[in-house]
């Protein structure tokens, strides 16, 4: 009776010392399918906004979603670094994270074109615009990095864990806008004719017209935004680490374009 463990004490010590240190630095390497999505609905936005400043256009025409919403897919690769501490079950860190993406790019363009009223004008004169709006634009998607703490539950060899964090990645963007309009003058004239009689006649008059354009392009346009995701790592051979991961990345707007992508993942990294 003596001799049994249990007496001993390391039972209970066996109970609460984990089987896998995951304390410590490591580093890898990732490869991952990407589904984004790009809106492009209001890119052409703030060059309306400039070029119809201070006018009776600029707000209606400035909430127009000319451009449709793409969806991309494509494969990318990258690396990870980062830095685990653990206490008892629980495993908390901090990782950088970089991702080249091999083709996530979209174009689009369309036009269209409204009748506008609103302007006031004299008694018995309606002012109205015939609008018209042409633009397009295109986003690639070159490269991200994200910058994140997780926390994991140590499960042995295996170690499930959560992520957040920030997110900035690197695009290459361009697009331009064309907007033109008459503008019309509606009003009803009486008009007197021979033998005295008066006649009512409309008119419908232009009263002035413009075209104007814009054409914008970045080769490097830095986008900032966050991430969050789950994922599992798999202890082999001690020191060696393989991954599984899902990551969601939302972007803030460049140039009045949104987008965000999933990024599903595999990599393999090594634990010093």
């Amino acid at each position: 009776m003596p001799d049994l463990p249990v007496l001993r004490g390391s039972f209970i010590e066996g109970l609460s010392t984990t089987s896998h240190n995951w304390d410590g630095f490591y580093v890898g390497g990732q490869f991952g399918f990407a589904t984004t999505n790009i809106d492009f609905s209001h890119a052409p936005k703030s060059m309306t906004d400039f070029m119809l400043r201070n006018s009776i256009l600029q707000a209606p025409v400035g909430g127009w979603s000319l451009l449709p919403k793409n969806h991309v897919q494509s494969t990318g690769f990258g690396a990870y670094v980062g830095r685990n501490w653990q206490i008892y079950d629980a495993v908390m860190g901090v990782e950088a994270n970089y991702s080249y993406m091999n083709n996530i790019s979209s174009t689009a363009s369309d036009s269209m074109g409204r009748i506008l009223a609103g302007e006031p004008a004299p008694t018995g004169h309606t002012y109205t615009y015939d609008t018209w709006l042409g633009g397009g634009a295109s986003l690639k998607l070159k490269d991200y990095a994200t910058f994140r703490g997780r926390i994991g539950w140590d499960g042995g060899d295996f170690m499930p864990y959560a992520f957040a964090g920030l997110a900035i990645g690197r695009a290459e963007v361009s697009r331009f806008a064309t907007v033109s309009w008459q503008k019309w003058d509606d009003f009803d004239e009486t008009v007197v004719g021979g033998g005295g009689l008066s006649t009512t006649v409309h008119r419908h008059l232009p009263a002035g017209s413009d075209t104007l354009s814009q054409v914008e392009q970045r080769t490097n346009s830095f986008m900032y935004g966050w991430t969050a995701g789950i994922g599992v790592e798999y202890a082999i051979c001690g020191n060696f680490l393989l991954r599984g991961e899902w990551e969601y990345v939302g972007f803030a707007n460049v140039k009045n374009i949104a987008v965000n992508l999933n990024n599903f993942r595999v990599g393999a990294g090594y634990k010093f």
